[in-house]
């Protein structure tokens, strides 16, 4: 028979393989979309010339930052410092929220710019960062619902130095977001 802690360690790698998968499903989801980027560049109508807009910078900066908070938060918790935790959840929860700005500020100046996914101004080079970004914000908005929850956990106490299971996979969450936006930053920075 199975004691209580081999139980908690069970269901904590378990935890952990699921999310893993989830990841990889998710890496090679955006491994098909930059593929698919990579094959229509050569297409006539695609833009050689375009530059990404200056909000995707500050985006991509903001969040470095959310995956450092979290990780912060990880060591608080794991160091019973409720405090420093609760603050330090709650920063990354308004830098993501921030970054879903910024993000929507460079949609913003696509616009002004006249650049459009669609239509008879659409371009397949803006059509493909709308859908790299939408998607990526996808996944973002459940980075954002599993923070809440881990929030709220926090604050009904269920989470100490010795049980921090979900906030570690919350942080492994963001970290994944975090890579997979520098990743897709630098893809479209340099590959033009």
């Amino acid at each position: 028979m199975m004691t209580n802690e081999e139980y908690k360690s069970r269901s904590a790698r378990s935890y952990k393989l699921l999310l893993i998968f989830a990841m990889i499903s998710m890496t090679m989801m955006f491994a098909g979309l930059t593929s698919a980027l990579v094959v229509s560049k050569s297409r006539p109508d695609w833009m050689k010339d375009f530059q990404l807009p200056s909000s995707f910078f500050f985006s991509l900066v903001v969040i470095l930052l959310c995956s450092v908070t979290m990780h912060l938060a990880k060591n608080a918790i794991q160091k019973d410092d409720r405090k420093t935790t609760s603050y330090l959840l709650g920063a990354t929860l308004a830098l993501g929220l921030a970054f879903v700005y910024f993000q929507f500020q460079g949609f913003s100046q696509l616009f002004e710019n006249h650049l459009f996914p669609v239509g008879g101004s659409g371009s397949i080079t803006i059509s493909f960062l709308y859908v790299l970004v939408y998607v990526h914000l996808a996944h973002l908005s459940g980075g954002i619902i599993s923070l809440l929850i881990i929030i709220y956990n926090h604050f009904k106490q269920k989470y100490n130095s010795s049980q921090f299971l979900g906030i570690e996979l919350g942080a492994m969450y963001w970290h994944f977001l975090d890579f997979l936006w520098v990743y897709l930053f630098l893809f479209l920075y340099f590959f033009k």
